[in-house]
């Protein structure tokens, strides 16, 4: 699925405080790995039902097994064995006895000591996976099953079999810690990487089961069809910890979202919020909503945050119509697109605004190979787009209570007419401020 850095941007999948982005919001990994592994799945959307799928029956497994997952294998074990790997040591003796090995414990102790506590580590690492094997056993998910046998085949090592049998808590003789160290190095370097890499994305789909489990988020269904469609109930945005929930249906016949509401009401979260959760379903990662159908898409494209350009000279105004030249030309491939667009012409005067915005909206709605989602300032367009049946009028009320704004957040049939500027102005003490002057 195509989604450009300004989309990603838009819905904060990631962000430059790290901590605002989705990426943040879903990262329970417990290594520098898995880390790196989760940020690669979360940029990468999934382009066909059986990917998705597949995932799905990932995330799924790996939810029935996160409670049982072995702690033993942390970010502190992987960090040792790449260590290991990238420490010189003095050689080890060829098939090492035990007075070779007591000569080396003495003369070369530095290195006898990294190599009995790299080889520790490394024990408790392939216990740990053996644990994982079993927990995944029985899993439908194609992608645990590969690494389940590749796991299994490099565990079938003489020495790797040796070290699984070990007590726990065995003390290790210094001729064991020089015959495992000296395999480990020299003979199994490539399958101990090959092992992390594989327990790293093993660690970064287990976080996305925990945020599921954690946020009580649901596996959509996704579907093959000609058009693209989006139904869902409860619908909410995932980085709002009280969040008001959303049920939308759009679809061939009825397209085309016309959304409006004072600012603060809620329009911005709700085009992220469905951005979002399209995004995460296309990822095969549950969604924040109690129930999900909507077609395989093609692409999202966003226009949230558009920005002037001092450098190129090119004003707010002009790069927001590039954004819709370049909307326009991208979907016009006749393939399945999911566009969001937040507050559309801010950056003109009001009568030149209201041209432009039932000019794009009067020729966007005619292509039904996209889903629209559209917010906008501009209510007095509203009439003018009444007549077009696929386009559906939504808004969110907002209340004045003892001149207090109270938003509901709730999503409501028809056009808002708010006008809450001034009272916003008043309600902040700015116009008391100026009086004073």
């Amino acid at each position: 699925m195509h989604v450009d850095k300004t989309t990603l941007q838009d819905l904060s999948i990631f962000h430059h405080d790290e901590e605002q982005s989705v990426f943040h919001h879903l990262n329970f990994t417990q290594t520098n790995g898995g880390r790196e592994q989760l940020r690669n799945i979360l940029s990468k959307p999934l382009d066909s039902i059986k990917s998705i799928t597949d995932v799905q029956q990932t995330i799924a497994h790996l939810i029935t097994v996160s409670d049982r997952w072995p702690i033993i294998i942390t970010n502190g074990t992987v960090m040792v064995l790449e260590k290991f790997y990238d420490t010189p040591v003095e050689s080890y003796p060829h098939h090492p006895t035990a007075a070779h090995s007591i000569f080396y414990k003495i003369f070369n102790a530095p290195d006898f000591s990294l190599t009995k506590y790299s080889i520790e580590h490394f024990i408790g690492f392939v216990k740990g996976l053996e644990q994982i094997v079993l927990l995944i056993d029985q899993s439908k998910s194609l992608q645990l099953k590969l690494w389940k046998e590749r796991v299994e085949m490099l565990l079938r090592k003489p020495f790797i079999e040796t070290m699984l049998q070990l007590e726990k808590g065995k003390k290790l003789s210094p001729v064991e810690v020089l015959s495992f160290g000296a395999f480990i190095r020299h003979h199994f370097k490539h399958e101990s990487f090959e092992l992390i890499d594989i327990y790293s994305k093993l660690d970064a789909y287990l976080s996305l089961a925990v945020a599921c489990k954690k946020f009580n988020y649901h596996f959509p269904v996704i579907q093959e069809t000609n058009t693209p469609f989006f139904e869902a109930e409860n619908l909410f945005h995932v980085q709002l910890s009280t969040p008001v929930a959303y049920t939308v249906s759009l679809n061939k016949e009825r397209n085309f979202l016309f959304l409006t509401g004072a600012n603060m009401g809620g329009k911005s979260t709700f085009i992220k919020a469905m951005g979002i959760g399209v995004y995460l379903a296309h990822l095969g990662m549950g969604v924040p909503a109690t129930k999900m159908h909507l077609s395989l898409f093609d692409g999202i494209l966003s226009n949230i945050q558009v920005v002037d350009n001092i450098v190129k000279g090119e004003s707010f105004f002009y790069n927001e119509v590039k954004r819709i030249k370049s909307t326009v030309e991208k979907i016009s491939d006749g393939k399945k697109w999911l566009i969001l667009i937040d507050e559309l012409f801010k950056g003109t005067n009001q009568q030149d605004a209201i041209k432009c915005s039932i000019t794009v909206i009067e020729g966007l709605r005619k292509m039904h190979n996209a889903i629209f989602v559209l917010s906008t300032h501009l209510y007095e367009i509203g009439e003018a787009l009444k007549q077009y049946s696929n386009i559906q009028f939504r808004y969110f009320e907002t209340s004045i209570v003892d001149d207090q704004l109270l938003f509901s957040y709730q999503l409501k049939e028809g056009i808002s007419n708010d006008r809450l500027g001034y009272l916003i102005l008043k309600k902040e003490g700015v116009v008391e401020m100026l009086d004073k002057l």
